[in-house]
Parts: structure tokens; C-alpha cells; sequence
């Protein structure tokens, strides 16, 4: 199957873009999305018509991020949201069931690092593991049963990395998730496990993990593999599960250095996000807007 992702989301129908299957009463939940990517594609889809529910840790940042778009028009909601804190998904979980019933999108876009660009610091590696891979996972399985399903299918869009690409030395691990038919979410869970021991007994170098981002880089490679089993646990479901790497985006976490901006990341990433339900795909990691299978990368 092929998508034609050069087609400009639209909410009108023409020959050029695709119908519009969306409507305000469809929800999107954005996690860390008081700025940079997350907050440019909150503001891209409430642009296209869609209710957005902004969450961020930070409530005055996630606040003023929200009240500055409804300003502006847009049909957007604040909700605190911690994803690293199991309490503080239980209670949004709980917030979205009382206040909209249930969701049709959800971006999990949340993520931390403690490098800049040019350094490789293990120091915060359990943080990041537990934001970036554990944050998205436990959110993601919270909201399974609040997905509407409905025909249009709901969706789930990770934002993810090429760092997370499967370039480990070790072969075991490497061996272990190339499997992609029979890798289950223990034996990812394992791997993490495995990599926190070597980074604590000071190991993980000659262990053959990632060279560069070397925390963050495990952190998305867990969340491929994850996003890769829960597509094909969820297929025939109504619900399609893919990853997106924005690639080189000029945010905070980059040091305002990249190759495009946050506004043309989040532009792509909607696309992603609205793809006409006859043409969804599931279990994609997009590069950029280019759909490749998780094994084959």
C-alpha cells in the first residue's frame, strides 16, 4: 500500500487533499506539549478542527500554552500529566473518562534528555528509560480501554527516533528484537532491564549499547519495539499504533540546533496523525514521512 504523504492535511475535500474524516468532536491527547514539537502539533490540529487535550508535568507552562491557543480560537483542553508518575497518568485517565468519555488520537510525545548535542551522559539513564519508554507504555496500556475504535480507527503515534534504530553491538539484544514475529513486551522489558544493570556496574560500553545519546537512544529503541507488538496485538482491532522521527528539530532538547523547525516537524506529524482511514497503515516507523517495517531498519 502506498501513502501519498506530500498531500497538505485540508479540512476540505479536493482533489488534491484528502477528505476530511475528522470533526471537533474528535479527540487528540499531545503529552509534553507546553512547547516544541508537542506544542506545534496541538496548534496544527486545533487549526484542522480537531479537540485537543494539551498535557504537560508543568502546570503553569502547560496553562498559559493552552489559554494562549484558545485565544486564538482553538478547541483546546489543559491536563496536568506526569508520565513518569503512575499516580498522575491514573488521575488523568480518570479526568479524560469524566470529560470527553473517551479519545480517538493519541501522541505520545513526551521525552526527556540530560545530553546536549555533542556529549553522551548515562548519568540520568534510569529517568530517561522511565519518561520515554515506560511513560509512553504505561499511558498507552491506561488508555486502551478509552480508545472509541470507531470506523474511522482510532490512533496512536509515537514520537520517536532513528537513534532507537536497531544499531546495537550486542548481538544477543540485537538477535532478540530482530525477531519482530515473536518479540513480546517481556523480552523488551528484559532488554531494558539488561542495559540498566550494565550502566550501573559500569559495563555498558564494551555490553556493544549505542554509542550516541546512549540513554535516550535505548529509550526509543524500547519504544519501537513496543509500538511494533502492540500494532500487530492490536491489528483488527480499530486501533493502528506507528512511530514517527521528526529527525533533526531545532527545540530545546537539541539546543535550538537542526535542520528544520518544530512547525514543520508537527506539519508532518499531523499528516501522520490524519491519514484517511483507507489508507492507515500500522506498525510503520516513519522516517520523516517514509514508512519502513520496524525489522527493517
Amino acid at each position: 500500500m502506498v501513502v501519498d504523504m506530500d498531500m497538505k492535511v485540508s479540512g476540505s475535500s479536493s482533489s488534491s487533499c484528502p477528505p476530511r474524516w475528522w470533526s471537533e468532536n474528535t479527540v487528540v491527547v499531545v503529552t509534553g506539549a507546553n512547547k516544541g514539537i508537542g506544542l506545534a502539533l496541538v496548534k496544527r490540529l486545533a487549526e484542522l478542527g480537531l479537540t485537543v487535550v494539551l498535557t504537560s508535568r508543568d502546570v503553569g507552562r502547560g496553562k498559559a500554552a493552552a489559554e494562549s491557543l484558545r485565544a486564538q480560537g482553538m478547541l483546546v483542553e489543559f491536563s496536568q500529566l506526569d508520565v513518569s508518575d503512575p499516580s498522575s497518568i491514573h488521575a488523568f485517565v480518570a479526568w479524560l473518562k469524566c470529560r470527553f468519555g473517551g479519545l480517538d488520537i493519541l501522541v505520545n510525545n513526551a521525552g526527556v534528555s540530560f545530553n546536549d548535542v555533542y556529549s553522551n551522559s548515562i548519568e540520568h539513564a534510569q529517568t530517561v528509560i522511565d519518561t520515554n519508554f515506560y511513560g509512553a507504555k504505561r499511558l498507552t496500556e491506561a488508555l486502551l480501554p478509552v480508545f472509541r475504535r470507531s470506523a474511522t480507527v482510532s490512533r496512536i503515534l509515537n514520537i520517536s527516533s532513528q537513534l532507537g534504530l536497531l544499531n546495537v553491538r550486542n548481538l544477543g539484544v540485537k538477535k532478540l528484537l530482530e525477531d519482530e514475529g515473536a518479540l513480546t513486551v517481556a523480552a523488551i522489558d528484559g532488554v531494558v532491564s539488561q542495559f540498566l544493570r550494565h550502566v550501573k556496574m559500569g559495563t555498558w560500553e564494551e555490553e556493544g549499547w549505542p554509542k550516541v545519546w546512549t540513554d535516550y537512544a535505548v529509550s526509543k529503541l524500547a519504544l519501537n519495539a513496543y509500538s511494533s507488538v502492540l500494532a500487530r496485538q492490536e491489528e483488527g482491532r480499530g486501533l493502528s499504533v506507528n512511530c514517527f522521527c521528526p529527525g533533526f528539530t531545532r527545540t530545546a532538547m537539541t539546543g535550538g540546533q537542526g535542520q528544520h523547525s518544530a512547525e514543520e516537524a508537527a506539519e508532518v506529524a499531523a499528516r501522520l496523525a490524519l491519514i484517511h482511514p483507507r489508507k492507515l497503515l500500522t506498525g510503520k516507523f516513519f522516517k520523516w514521512s517514509k514508512p519502513f517495517m520496524y525489522s527493517m531498519l
